[in-house]
């Protein structure tokens, strides 16, 4: 059995990572999209914030796919949920700052989309929904923990790597730990298993 070529549409290197460890060998391949701009338009046009990381998901395979059409390119996508608002990799460490006050005590959900296309057509889509409560954090604890790692998490949703020290700033998590990370990859490897495409 011969696994097709797998593209990732992305440069995130924890969801590289999860393929790799998974047996599978992506190869990353950037889509040049404007996410921003992609979710103050949706937002503006009263699309709902649900939709965000499928939408932007699926936005990022598509824009590669035609590239290799004989491969399967992933395109993933993550939002972070929070009393409404949505919140995006922080700008810089004030901002950072920022938004680790604004989660301390609450509970935040990881909206995580994949979707898989060949050529110019979408085969497969997921959302998972993790959801986390974080410790009521106080303002030394957050200056002391970006400190530490700001580093790691300046390019991470919530400002937070679930798989080093984050998991200490949570009282509670429910859901898939590798939608945390940002892929749904239980579901996306289950999928390519019953294509035919791996082998169990």
């Amino acid at each position: 059995m011969t696994t097709p070529p797998i593209i990732l549409a992305s440069a995130s290197a924890i969801r590289a990572e999860l393929l790799t460890r998974a047996g599978l060998s992506p190869r990353l391949q950037p889509a040049r999209i404007d996410e921003e701009a992609i979710r103050q338009a949706h937002l503006a046009e009263g699309g709902a914030v649900r939709d965000l990381a499928p939408l932007l998901a699926s936005l990022k395979a598509a824009r590669v796919a035609p590239r290799f059409p004989d491969a399967l390119t992933i395109g993933a996508d993550q939002i972070l949920l929070c009393d409404g608002q949505v919140l995006a990799k922080p700008v810089d460490r004030a901002d950072a700052a920022r938004q680790l006050a604004f989660l301390s005590g609450r509970t935040h959900s990881l909206l995580t989309a994949a979707v898989v296309c060949q050529g110019q057509t979408e085969l497969w889509r997921h959302q998972s929904e993790p959801r986390l409560t974080m410790h009521k954090l106080s303002p030394a604890f957050i200056e002391a923990y970006l400190d530490r790692t700001w580093d790691q998490v300046r390019h991470s949703v919530g400002c937070y790597q679930i798989e080093s020290e984050g998991p200490r700033l949570f009282s509670r998590v429910e859901g898939d730990f590798f939608a945390i990370q940002g892929l749904p990859l239980i579901e996306l490897l289950t999928w390519l298993t019953i294509r035919g495409d791996i082998a169990i």
